[in-house]
């Protein structure tokens, strides 16, 4: 009986494979290389190109729904990426700055973090209500 009210306890409590304070450090990274600061450390390479991937790939999952949604005669409006060279380098800032107001003993998931960061950063300027 022990054995399950520790397994059940240990189920319990959230589990993140990537966690808010990683994200905070590794896309902390990004920016630094983002702004030409040299550093010789391959570990924060890999942490600044981990904040990249991790961003860029939630921003094309998006899209891969946002899109699937309009086969279906739906929109997800949730936000709106510009058409930018750019957009990389904004994604990662928009996140950091989100990331960096959030209190560093938050229960909320890295993908909801993003979420937030780009609703905010990127708005969709389109009504969801029909054109009158």
């Amino acid at each position: 009986m022990r054995y399950f009210c520790l397994l059940a306890a240990l189920f319990a409590l959230p589990a993140h494979a990537y966690t808010p304070g990683e994200l905070r450090g590794d896309c902390q990274a990004a920016e630094e290389l983002y702004a030409n600061q040299k550093n010789s450390d391959p570990f924060q390479s890999i942490r600044s190109a981990r904040c990249i991937a991790y961003v860029a790939g939630f921003a094309d999952g998006y899209a891969v729904s946002d899109y699937l949604a309009g086969q279906v005669g739906m929109k997800l409006n949730a936000f709106c990426l510009p058409n930018d060279p750019d957009l990389s380098r904004r994604l990662v800032r928009a996140v950091t700055i989100h990331v960096e107001r959030v209190p560093p003993n938050t229960t909320m998931s890295t993908a909801t973090l993003v979420a937030g960061a780009l609703a905010k950063a990127f708005p969709c300027t389109e009504s969801l209500e029909p054109k009158k």
